[in-house]
């Protein structure tokens, strides 16, 4: 199996819908001879990722959360101040969340390349 590159420009398009067909390509989920268990996927390079748009009001609404493990140590960034901090790490954690919850996400995210 040879694996393809998808080079994919980020300029104003959607961040949900943008992670999903990253995630499709990661996973190989195009491929006729798809099976869940084995992975053949393909490399995704993605550019202008600083230039995503999301939609409605979820640049001030939509929060991201840590927790320190201490008690009263969460933490909490809306998407406004993260993609000023790292659009990079926005799209990165979107696809993240999308690939499937096994061994095989660790392996897939290595083949995503995020330019700003």
């Amino acid at each position: 199996m040879e694996r393809e590159t998808h080079t994919i420009d980020a300029t104003d398009q959607i961040l949900g819908r943008l992670a999903t067909r990253i995630a499709v390509a990661l996973r190989g989920k195009h491929r006729p001879s798809y099976q869940p268990h084995i992975d053949q996927g393909d490399f995704v390079v993605v550019q202008n990722a600083s230039k995503l748009k999301v939609s409605g009001k979820k640049m001030s609404q939509k929060k991201y959360y840590r927790h320190s493990g201490f008690l009263g140590g969460i933490k909490e960034k809306p998407l406004s101040k993260a993609m000023e901090q790292s659009p990079i790490n926005v799209l990165n954690k979107a696809v993240w969340g999308m690939l499937p919850k096994n061994k095989l996400r660790a392996i897939q995210i290595k083949r995503l390349k995020i330019e700003a």
